[in-house]
């Protein structure tokens, strides 16, 4: 009977809302956002930064009231966000304690439930039944115990007399995550539960979030995570009608329907633009051909040419009437990375390193030989010399023991784990200049440069604006056309998944696959090292 019991009140557990609108300062943030979240469901949301990802969050857990449309809960709520709801001056277990508030409370009923069923007060047995339904469905009595194996399985402290003030925000978070994953929540909503967690604590947090038997929205950038976890898409980028989409099938399920929906919205756009065009042209020459209708030779014809004049006149005015009804309501889509196409020569030693090390960085001494299409990943713990060593590789720090050749004429290119410190010059003169500089230099034929626009990587309004006043990631991706830029024969890339969208970098990882050149890959993304899981690994 307990099992039933628990199965109903699970069951009825839901969260939905329909044509969610919310505009923050006159600017729409959230527009038609549709969704439903039942026991079972766990719904990822993914979106370019500032799409309003963390908002739905805030607006889906009632912190935040919508411009139209209510959001119903059914069902106990728990809320992983970045603020900790215990005063400075509070310590671990207030906070546990203020997290698991909705078990404590669902236990405390049930136990004045239990003594009015002793007392034998009316309508006890049924009060005692839904208070027996309502600890059950959380398994309120072994919450303690699931929060304890969390702590443990993320590393967080579990001293519940430890002051909150002397822990750094990731414990504090990891505290807090700890006793979601244990209070036994009908409904979760986590908002990057990823950040601060090491491999041991993304198992643990990937194997509770399969497990959890409730439903889930998870907004997260960690593409191991939403592959691993989810069961549908909700992508907050903007499509061709405005509105956001929801993909089932999971991760892949988002990416092949994704795909779709921008070959769909790119040849919409295409035969609008044709169209408009072909309209344009008709009525250019429409009026060309009044324009020398009316207009005779000197001499003979006048009388035939003139009463032409007034078809040609309803040819235009139809024209005309034709290009006006014709609307352009399809928007041009995001731009698509367009790689270049990067070669090197075959047979040849590109690039080799012999028993390099640097002091205080790499101190085991590493050999890499890199020719034309090789691949190589670059794995180890925080510390053990990865940018160290594709820094070495590079030519831009010297080693302390051992030596690195390149071949003849090896052009090298390095996209560092940070951007450099932005300039007030705009995006598209310093990619100019850079290219300027190649070709200065002898490093690369005027032939085989590459226009900032033609690669895909930045808008229009970006390439003129100061690079100091772009985003993180759009700096990012200045920082890989000019890798691009070089057309490198041996490209090294440390940890190039850093403030990248994840469209982006599946396009960036296909791109990959099939170029010519060398590549060197240092990162501890998950998704990436499972896609490139077939490369040689180097460990440090």
């Amino acid at each position: 009977m307990s099992a039933d019991i628990m199965s109903s009140a699970r069951s009825r557990a839901q969260l939905n809302a329909t044509a969610l609108r919310l505009s923050r300062g006159g600017r729409p943030v959230l527009t038609g956002v549709d969704l439903v979240v039942s026991p079972g469901d766990r719904l990822g949301v993914v979106g370019e930064n500032g799409r309003g990802k963390t908002t739905l969050l805030q607006v889906l857990a009632g912190a935040l009231a919508p411009d139209s449309v209510t959001v119903h809960r059914a069902g106990t709520l728990g809320v992983a966000d970045q603020e900790v709801p215990v005063a400075a001056d509070g310590t671990v277990g207030d906070l546990i304690d203020v997290e698991l508030a909705q078990v404590r409370a669902v236990l405390r009923a049930f136990e004045s439930a239990a003594h009015d069923l002793v007392e034998e007060r009316p309508g006890a047995e049924e009060a005692y039944a839904e208070a027996l339904a309502a600890a059950d469905s959380i398994g309120a009595w072994e919450a303690d115990h699931r929060v304890g194996v969390s702590l443990a399985a993320l590393g967080a402290v579990a001293d519940r007399s430890v002051p909150l003030a002397q822990l750094s925000a990731g414990q504090r978070y990891r505290i807090r995550l700890a006793c979601l994953l244990g209070a036994g929540h009908d409904l979760l909503l986590l908002d990057e539960p990823t950040n601060h967690l090491d491999a041991g604590g993304l198992d643990h947090l990937t194997a509770a979030l399969r497990a959890h038997p409730g439903g889930l929205v998870l907004v997260s950038h960690d593409r191991a995570l939403l592959s691993d976890v989810v069961t549908a898409v909700l992508d907050l980028d903007p499509t061709s009608d405005g509105r956001p989409r929801t993909y089932g099938g999971g991760y892949a399920g988002y990416l092949e329907g994704r795909r779709a929906e921008r070959e769909r919205w790119e040849s919409a756009y295409r035969d609008q633009q044709l169209e408009h065009r072909r309209l344009a042209q008709d009525l250019s020459a429409a009026q060309n051909r009044l324009s020398t209708g009316w207009r005779p030779d000197k001499g003979t014809g006048k009388h035939t040419r003139a009463t032409r004049a007034p078809a040609l006149v309803r040819a235009v005015h139809r024209r005309q009437e034709q290009l006006e009804a014709h609307r352009v309501d399809v928007p041009q889509p995001p731009l698509r990375f367009q790689p270049p196409h990067l070669d090197a020569p075959a047979g040849v030693t590109l690039l080799r390193a012999d028993g390099v090390t640097v002091r205080g960085r790499l101190e085991e001494p590493r050999s890499v030989l890199l020719r034309a299409g090789d691949r190589l990943v670059v794995t180890g713990q925080n510390g053990s010399g990865k940018s160290s060593l594709l820094h070495v590789l590079a030519g831009r720090l010297a080693p302390d023991t051992g030596s690195v050749q390149r071949g003849r004429g090896t052009r090298v290119a390095l996209l560092a784990q940070e951007s450099p410190p932005p300039s007030r010059r705009r995006a598209f003169e310093v990619y100019e200049a850079a290219v300027g500089r190649l070709v200065g230099s002898g490093a690369l034929d005027e032939a085989d440069t590459i226009g900032l626009g033609g690669l895909g990587l930045l808008p229009s309004q970006a390439l003129h604006r100061p690079v100091a006043e772009l985003s993180v990631g759009q700096r990012r991706r200045l920082d890989l056309a000019l890798l691009l830029a070089a057309r490198p024969q041996v490209m090294l890339l440390d940890e190039p998944t850093n403030h990248l969208s994840m469209v982006l970098m599946e396009e960036l990882t296909e791109a990959l696959a099939t170029m010519g050149a060398a590549v060197v890959l240092a990162t501890h993304d998950r998704r990436l090292l499972r896609d490139t899981q077939a490369w040689p690994r180097l460990r440090l």
